[in-house]
């Protein structure tokens, strides 16, 4: 496990617009925004029949929300491919769904300033349980095409092994 020390120079926290997502080792293209990432666990209130009248609370289930990734439409074809592992439209009988491989484990880093990986997410056992090919079309706008994906997943974790970074310093000629 990395030993963190704390960067005594910085003040700031990371900011929400620098990022990547990263499966299969390789960065995907063009990703713009990413969902809240939320772990819900459920609450089980109970009692007993001489206890005060305020119930105990234990935990219970606990849930993942599902994390959507937002791009412009290019000719990258990732989102299309994973969203094919789980259903292809006339694959034939038997074949619409690759049950061997449409689950990733998937990496969600946070950069600073710099862009530097400041912290990472790894989020397990993820697959596409829905997909937005194109956003409306609209021959009046001014915008990009959108397509996204919703991933569905059975864990994420704050991976301990990314250390803070050692942040540039500038210094110029006097």
């Amino acid at each position: 496990m990395a030993e963190f020390t704390v960067n005594a120079q910085r003040f700031d926290p990371y900011k929400n617009f620098k990022f990547l997502v990263v499966w299969d080792g390789r960065t995907v293209a063009g990703v713009s925004k990413v969902s809240a990432i939320k772990r819900t666990t459920e609450v089980v209130k109970h009692r007993s029949g001489g206890d005060p009248s305020t119930p105990r609370k234990s935990a219970g289930r606990t849930e993942f929300d599902g994390i959507t990734l937002e791009r412009g439409i290019t000719h990258d074809l990732e989102f299309d491919q994973w969203a094919n592992k789980v259903w292809m439209v006339g694959a034939g009988r038997g074949v619409e769904s690759s049950l061997r491989d449409f689950r990733k484990d998937i990496v969600i880093e946070l950069l600073n300033e710099a862009g530097q990986v400041a912290v990472a997410f790894k989020v397990y056992r993820a697959w596409v349980s829905e997909y937005q090919i194109t956003s409306e079309l609209d021959g009046n706008a001014n915008a990009v095409a959108i397509q996204h994906i919703k991933l569905e997943c059975e864990g994420i974790e704050r991976d301990p092994e990314v250390a803070e970074p050692e942040e540039p310093s500038f210094t110029f000629p006097s």
